[in-house]
């Protein structure tokens, strides 16, 4: 008999954890033959909702009808798995699997361990948030006996990374680009993405030279108002550099998927540059990986999950030194990103220095050799994070967890007459 399995999940935002919504759906989607599968929708902050009318949007919205007539029958379910921060985990089904993107610093939040030993098992996006989950500790006092005691995370903890996705072929974007050597960044304008340094390190190294930086983000949403706002900042910000030969292009506003894939396909963006300070995975720094897209990145957190080859143990890609040092007190958010916690200040110097390596690299005699290591390790992630190998370690972990044969058997023991 089919599990009958609730998502709970902003799986129709445009968001990073939308994007984990939509990874948790399809593979549970890939055996229906185990899963009978509802879902309750969650917003995602201030982010917008995906607009494609697709199949897959199509099914969502019916299966959202589905769940709410199956609540209101009072019918139960069989498992959850709830994709969001762990501090809005809650035991809704006899069994529950929490879903996280988890941690761009050092350190959870002893909220985190306490819903974390809740749950029956997690998954996390890297291993860098499996480590920091796992690694956190805290002494707590008992509040009836005033004994002290570790508090730590108890429950099972597995590493489900993304899978590498297949966008067909490309679309003509209408880019119209001055230079023919341009990098991309792709981030949202908050502090842990770092944007303006990265816009000012870049000016600042390359401030008379034809090459680009296509900036393609947003503040929350890709509103118009969100647009003026991130474009007067961002010509606020150059406005400290007015002789440049240098250009900065922003790219705001809804794209579809294949459209946002294509920009790493564009026959002028030549690199992808990130010098984040922090990231659970880092989906776009991923996707410029897979695509064969030469990077500049921040060594430090999950996004080493896929750029280093684990096969040769080899870095591929142009690694920005970088000060673990305490976030900034704006930024601290109660319950989900503590005071005490650390992140990655990716070095001035260190930055300059890479960008300058890859441009000189990627124009210089030895680029097609550039051009092809890239592209090698984009066969590596190929397979290592093929959707089918990806999709089917999450359903071995739900089945584990729910006692189940990936074949569809309940696990059971039988007594031989």
């Amino acid at each position: 008999m089919k599990k009958k399995i609730l998502l709970k999940a902003p799986v129709l935002t445009r968001s990073g954890y939308g994007e984990q919504s939509r990874f948790a759906l399809r593979a549970l989607r890939s055996r229906e033959d185990l899963f009978d599968i509802f879902i309750q929708p969650l917003q995602w902050g201030q982010t917008s909702w995906i607009s494609e009318q697709d199949e897959e949007k199509e099914w969502i919205n019916h299966t959202i009808e589905r769940t709410i007539a199956h609540i209101q029958q009072g019918g139960p379910f069989d498992a959850s798995l709830q994709v969001t921060i762990p501090n809005e985990w809650e035991r809704i089904a006899p069994v529950n699997i929490g879903f996280t993107a988890g941690m761009e610093t050092t350190k959870v939040a002893h909220q985190w361990l306490q819903k974390g030993n809740e749950m029956d098992k997690i998954l996390v996006v890297s291993d860098h948030s499996r480590d920091t989950y796992r690694d956190t500790t805290y002494i707590a006092t008992h509040n009836e006996t005033g004994e002290q005691m570790e508090l730590k995370l108890q429950t099972p903890i597995v590493t489900t990374n993304y899978p590498v996705k297949d966008f067909g072929e490309a679309v003509e974007l209408g880019l119209e680009l001055d230079y023919d050597f341009n990098f991309l960044v792709m981030a949202q304008a908050g502090p842990r993405k770092n944007l303006p340094n990265t816009l000012r390190w870049f000016v600042e190294e390359f401030h008379d030279e034809e090459v680009g930086l296509v900036v393609k983000a947003n503040i929350a949403k890709n509103c118009l108002m969100d647009r003026e706002k991130l474009h007067n900042d961002l010509k606020g910000l150059l406005g400290a550099y007015p002789e440049r030969k240098c250009k900065v292009y922003l790219l705001h506003g809804d794209m579809a998927d294949r459209e946002i894939h294509c920009l790493f396909e564009h026959p002028q963006i030549q690199a992808f540059v990130t010098l984040t300070h922090g990231e659970g995975f880092g989906l776009p720094i991923f996707e410029a990986a897979y695509s064969g897209t030469p990077l500049v990145a921040t060594g430090w957190s999950g996004q080493l999950d896929f750029l280093v080859n684990k096969s040769t143990n080899t870095e591929e890609y142009y690694q920005v030194d970088f000060d673990l040092q305490p976030i900034p007190d704006e930024v601290a958010w109660e319950g989900v990103i503590i005071k005490d916690s650390m992140w990655a200040y990716p070095r001035e110097q260190s930055a300059k220095k890479q960008m300058r390596e890859c441009y000189i690299d990627l124009t210089g005699p030895d680029a097609a050799t550039r051009f092809e290591s890239a592209k090698a390790h984009a066969r590596y992630l190929a397979e290592t994070f093929s959707e089918e190998s990806q999709n089917g370690l999450m359903v071995a972990e739900i089945c584990e967890t729910l006692g189940i044969s990936t074949e569809g058997t309940e696990s059971e023991v039988m007594e031989i007459d």
